[in-house]
């Protein structure tokens, strides 16, 4: 196990995959509430339906991919591959297209169908992207060393893509007065597509995939449901994943509102709240690695869920002027540091313990799943805050808002996500794949690993011979 080790091409390629993917969907998923309802026009109402229409495919596309490319077989490309590949154009395409509505935008409901069409088709490119993203890890490492190792990097690639995609609608959809705003604005979107189709064709060719795992019966579709669920690891982790995910998309749609309306920042101001948040994060990893390595996967997850949680409290409380504000945002971006290191693994984990029940590897069966069980939290946390806030009296077409309006967006912005994220730490305290037990199995895994690996080298052997 200690001598396990990633090539230095493939740790940057899965980098590459999360800033390709990352980049269009950050952007996408954060800002295209804000850009529907005060740039378009759309209602608040309009807007938080099409996003709980959405919540049901959004749910079922996940599982029903999972499956597809968990019983994808070619020899040639592999079963990830192909996806990343020939995927790319198209998930360009439709990032483009999200902020191109093909409708008259003074048509309330023929505004909101575009949005709701919209989010369905990018979604499931994504879909079919972010599943072999999500879980690649648990596949090109076994053990928790070089995963951590592998996830730094690409946490660090990644991170960068964030940034920028937190920035970048930041800078042109708030604060900015420019009549050519709308033009820049969709200008760069398209720049951002291209440049994150190039970067996921170049990762492609240089990502680790075993493939022996094409050789493996895979399970039937039902039973295969039956089996995750069966899984005890992984429904305690969802619970606090489905936390995790609602909190983190309340920063990243909410902090539009909360920038423009209760701090009240123009231009580059702006961006300093999330950019002290990936400060922080590149700050972290390695210490959050180290930490990892010290005192095991779960106490880390734990401390980072629960101080994340607590740092979006102490928001709710200081976070009305920018000084204050700003020492809020550093200790969100710590905890966010050590949730993205160790969730990656944390799944990982759970995909080997599932291989020592099912004998099947079934990463993006997995990834599915928890798909299928988190991605609600999407769109119940973007239809809860704007829930909340339009109960508080904000109005869209005003550009300054009364105190109840600001006092609804600080309660959805930081008191609705630090209670969930609290509650998700706690319940990980019963998550069981820890400690010298759970090492002592993965040791046997490895063996079973290498014995699948030179059963697939003997049949490809074989295939050689026979032509």
């Amino acid at each position: 196990m200690a001598n396990e080790k990633l090539s230095l091409k493939s740790k940057f390629a899965y980098g590459g995959l999360g800033a390709g993917i990352g980049l269009p969907s950050q952007i996408a998923f954060s800002a295209i509430t804000f850009f529907y309802n005060t740039t378009l026009g759309l209602s608040t109402e309009l807007t938080g339906i099409a996003w709980l229409i959405f919540s049901v495919w959004n749910a079922i596309n996940d599982p029903l991919f999972g499956f597809i490319e968990d019983n994808t077989k070619s020899e040639k490309y592999g079963r990830r591959i192909p996806y990343i590949r020939f995927g790319a154009p198209i998930y360009g395409i439709a990032f483009i297209f999200c902020w191109i509505p093909l409708v008259d935008v003074n048509n309330q409901l023929a505004l909101f169908f575009n949005l709701t069409i919209v989010l369905f088709v990018f979604d499931t490119l994504f879909t079919i992207l972010g599943l072999i993203n999500y879980t690649l890890p648990a596949e090109m490492a076994i053990t928790a060393k070089e995963r951590g190792n592998l996830l730094v990097y690409g946490s660090f690639i990644t991170s960068i893509s964030y940034l920028i995609a937190f920035i970048l609608p930041l800078l042109f959809l708030t604060g900015n007065e420019s009549p050519t705003a709308a033009l820049e604005f969709l200008v760069a979107m398209i720049f951002v597509g291209v440049i994150s189709v190039i970067i996921l064709i170049a990762s492609s060719f240089y990502l680790k995939e075993n493939k022996y795992t094409q050789m493996e019966e895979t399970l039937p579709v039902i039973k295969g449901i039956k089996e995750t669920f069966k899984n005890t690891p992984f429904l305690i982790y969802e619970v606090s994943n489905f936390s995790f995910t609602f909190a983190q998309t309340i920063l990243t749609t909410a902090i539009f509102y909360y920038v423009n309306y209760v701090l009240i920042l123009t231009g580059f101001l702006t961006t300093l709240p999330l950019l002290l948040v990936f400060l922080m994060i590149f700050a972290f990893f390695v210490i959050f690695n180290k930490l990892m390595r010290k005192v095991g996967v779960k106490k880390t997850f734990i401390f980072a869920v629960f101080w994340t949680g607590m740092s979006f409290l102490l928001i709710f409380f200081i976070g009305w002027t920018i000084s204050l504000a700003l020492i809020g945002f550093v200790l969100i971006g710590i905890g966010f540091s050590g949730f993205m290191l160790t969730n990656q693994v944390v799944i990982a984990d759970i995909v080997d313990y599932d291989e020592t029940r099912t004998k099947k590897r079934r990463e993006t069966t997995y990834s599915g799943i928890n798909a299928l069980i988190t991605k609600p939290a999407i769109s119940l946390a973007n239809w809860l805050f704007l829930v909340i806030i339009n109960t508080f009296g904000f109005d869209s077409q005003q550009t300054t808002q009364n105190f109840s309006a600001q006092m609804g967006i600080m309660l959805g912005f930081s008191l609705i996500p630090a209670i969930f994220l609290i509650f998700g730490a706690i319940v990980m305290f019963f998550y069981p794949l820890d400690g010298p037990q759970w090492l002592a199995q993965k040791v046997e895994l490895i063996k079973i690993h290498e014995k699948k690996e030179l059963d697939y080298l003997k049949y490809v052997e074989e295939k050689r011979n026979v032509k």
